[in-house]
């Protein structure tokens, strides 16, 4: 059986959804039964094919970009020319779900349903009755969360058809020689709170920033995204440069040390656009509590409050920063948290239970 993953994205773009992609693509590929293949936009107008892993990556032609949404009749082409038995679809990216409803034909569909679309409101009139149609043509529907699947104003109206496999890591990624992280720790050698991620309006960085004005510990910024002018000059303006570094991206190989040796984690998101936080789940596997915010989605049903961190307010950097500031100064409460989030990971989001999860979903939507 061929299976076609439809996204707009694709590694080397980092994020939550293209890792998704890519360790269902890679994973299940391996495991035998199933063939995969990526189908996403290219960044520039020419259409390149490529093996990346053992599976075949279409990068369609880009025709531009609307409201972070790419433009490409090629990846509509590709679609419809493709041989593929199933089609994966990966929600939200309307040219993809425009084009499975054009040229699916018998093709059978499963969609992951990763978010609703929260930013681009104005588009929520013209997009949802595309997708519930989709929904309503799809063969199997599959969330990341519990509370996602209950609040979505468009999923819970297909609960009853919907399967929750939430999204997963590798923890043995995550499990780093000690030279590593003391070379960090010799480098930073004061309290270290992480945050991983792009720097985007949702994630809630600015009130992060003002968390650590009155906070004796240093801020970790890994990432790059439209809002890092800002950011900088907002940590100039509270005079606190010396304790917050900047770091770009790094590679998957340098993350995890990173991880090991951070004090705290923190995912400060204000909207909903946060569905599920994937670097919750990074930092838990590297055995480290973690402090979120209640949006409602799926990100505090992975970071449990009082279990493997804590949990607040969004929006609010002095319940964000007393948060902090009891992990920073309670060593005895923050190992507990983590070694019960790297349990966690460990018994309910490791890739071997994704890819068993996903591939049954295949092979039961298939008939085999």
């Amino acid at each position: 059986m061929k299976v076609l993953h439809v996204y707009k994205n694709y590694l080397p773009t980092s994020g939550g959804i293209e890792t998704y992609v890519r360790q269902l693509a890679v994973g299940i590929n391996r495991r035998g039964r199933v063939e995969a293949g990526v189908l996403v936009t290219a960044v520039g107008p020419r259409t390149i094919v490529e093996e990346v892993e053992g599976i075949q990556v279409i990068r369609a032609g880009r025709l531009g970009e609307v409201a972070s949404t790419p433009l490409s009749l090629r990846l509509v082409e590709q679609l419809a020319r493709s041989d593929a038995d199933l089609l994966h679809l990966h929600v939200p990216y309307p040219v993809g779900e425009l084009a499975a409803l054009l040229f699916a034909g018998r093709r059978r569909i499963v969609v992951t349903y990763h978010s609703d679309v929260v930013r681009q409101w104005w588009a929520r009139p013209f997009y949802q009755p595309m997708l519930r149609r989709l929904l309503q043509r799809a063969d199997a529907i599959i969330a990341t969360s519990p509370p996602y699947l209950n609040r979505s104003p468009v999923l819970r109206h297909f609960a009853s058809r919907t399967e929750v496999i939430p999204l997963a890591v590798d923890p043995n990624r995550f499990v780093v020689a000690e030279p590593e992280v003391a070379a960090i720790r010799r480098r930073w050698p004061e309290r270290l709170v992480l945050f991983v991620g792009r720097f985007r309006s949702y994630k809630g960085l600015p009130v992060l920033i003002d968390a650590m004005a009155d906070l004796q510990a240093r801020l970790l910024l890994v990432g790059r995204g439209p809002l890092e002018d800002k950011l900088r000059a907002r940590v100039e303006q509270l005079g606190i440069s010396a304790r917050v570094a900047f770091l770009g991206n790094l590679s998957d190989r340098e993350l995890p040390a990173y991880y090991a040796a951070a004090d705290v984690f923190v995912l400060p998101s204000i909207q909903p656009s946060e569905a599920f936080g994937i670097a919750l789940l990074e930092a838990m596997a590297a055995g480290r509590p973690v402090v979120s915010t209640e949006l409602g989605t799926g990100t505090s049903w992975v970071n449990q409050h009082g279990v493997t961190g804590l949990v607040v307010p969004p929006g609010d950097p002095l319940a964000l920063r007393q948060a902090l500031r009891t992990l920073l100064e309670n060593h005895e409460l923050a190992a507990c948290f983590g070694q019960a989030a790297r349990e966690r990971v460990q018994r309910e989001f490791g890739v071997t239970q994704l890819l068993e999860r996903v591939e049954n979903v295949y092979l039961r939507v298939a008939g085999l």
